[in-house]
């Protein structure tokens, strides 16, 4: 006879509830969810359900709860770099880690949150780790010389871009989330105009990855009875699993604190050292611009002075037409002077000769006159 099923406990049976709950949930949303499938599912009754957690909207709260608490928990640790660039990068991580690793906990968190849940919706989720973000980069601006008013903004912007990008590769899952926090980082940091072609993270945050790519190696070496607890002369090979394949290889052991430390003072280095590196083409970019200007207004000045002088010249023309539009009107004032007057002493001779015509022919008519009268 087989043995008895044992009885699950209470805390057990409500582990049971929440994670049954949870994938349903990610699944078909809260809406599409309800208690006698989670039942069912459990193999257990509807009031066992609400013996647990009072109905779906008690269990919905628990799940959505635990999600929020995960991946904040993990971009608070992200936070705790030392260096800004550090800290965005291990951010990114941290988000597409909960991604791939919660899957199901992350379909649920970017679902519009039920009102019941009583922890609100991934907004807010964004929003508290915004305000994380913020805090740091209000001393990055203040030292930096920006106005620390705009750091809860930008904060709002830097984790909006994470995060959606966070949505769109939860379908596609390619690149690897190295690379893809790689690009985010580098748009992040430098922006359009100094975007880097090929970004690669940097070896702290590589090494950061490492560890939560292969979680079960360092739980090994962790416990003296793992692998490197042997007696160091043993060179027994693993024996190989059923079916004959070759044992995978292994891998190489992740860097110690101390070794990540020496390669987040080595990045700072390299980035005080770029940081220089950019100062310093910025200034001549600034010469650069500055000489330009200069030339700009020496040749504005250049076109200035010659416009004036041909503005002087054109002046100096239209006087000389001026003065000889003058000169021509006098001249012909003078003429038509001369002509009237000309005029006036033909009119006097044409005058003066009809005069003495007239006395001509009057003197032979006296005399004729004469003639005629008798004389005493």
């Amino acid at each position: 006879m087989s043995e008895p099923r044992r009885r699950m406990s209470g805390k057990e049976r409500r582990e049971q509830l929440i994670q049954i709950s949870r994938t349903l949930f990610a699944e078909k949303g809260f809406d599409g969810t309800s208690v006698e499938e989670i039942a069912a599912t459990a193999n257990v009754s509807k009031p066992v359900v609400y013996e647990h957690f009072g109905g779906k909207e008690g269990v919905y709260a628990v799940v959505i709860d635990r999600e929020m608490q995960k991946l904040l928990s993990l971009v608070t640790e992200a936070l705790s770099a030392s260096h800004s660039l550090i800290k965005l990068e291990r951010a990114a991580l941290a988000l597409l880690a909960y991604v791939e690793e919660n899957s199901e906990g992350f379909r649920i968190l970017v679902r519009d949150s039920h009102a019941a849940s009583g922890t609100g919706t991934f907004a807010s989720l964004i929003n508290d780790i915004a305000s994380q973000v913020e805090d740091v980069m209000v001393d990055e601006f203040v030292e930096r010389g920006y106005d620390p008013k705009l750091a809860p903004m930008y904060a709002q912007m830097l984790v909006g871009m994470v995060a959606l990008t966070g949505q769109w590769w939860l379908d596609v899952r390619r690149p690897a989330r190295e690379e893809v926090a790689a690009h985010l980082v580098n748009l992040a940091w430098n922006g359009l105009t100094g975007l880097d072609p090929t970004p690669r993270l940097t070896a702290a945050s590589r090494a950061l990855e490492h560890r939560l790519a292969h979680p079960q190696q360092r739980t090994a070496e962790s416990h003296p009875s793992g692998p490197r607890s042997r007696a160091a002369g043993s060179e027994q090979q693993p024996e190989p699993p059923p079916g004959g394949s070759a044992p995978r290889p292994e891998l190489p052991p992740p860097p110690t604190d101390k070794e990540i430390r020496e390669l987040e003072k080595a990045r700072e280095r390299e980035l005080k050292e770029r940081e220089r590196l950019r100062e310093r083409e910025l200034k001549e970019l600034e010469k650069a611009r500055e000489r330009e200007r200069r030339e700009a207004e020496k040749i504005a000045r250049d076109l200035e002075k010659t416009r004036l002088r041909e503005q002087r010249e054109l002046e100096k023309v239209r006087e000389r037409e001026h003065r000889e539009r003058q000169r021509l009107l006098k001249e012909q004032e003078k003429a038509r002077e001369r002509e009237l007057r000309e005029r006036e002493k033909a009119r006097l001779r044409e005058t003066k000769a009809a005069e003495r015509d007239a006395l001509k022919h009057a003197e032979p008519v006296g005399e004729e006159r004469e003639k005629l009268e008798p004389s005493g």
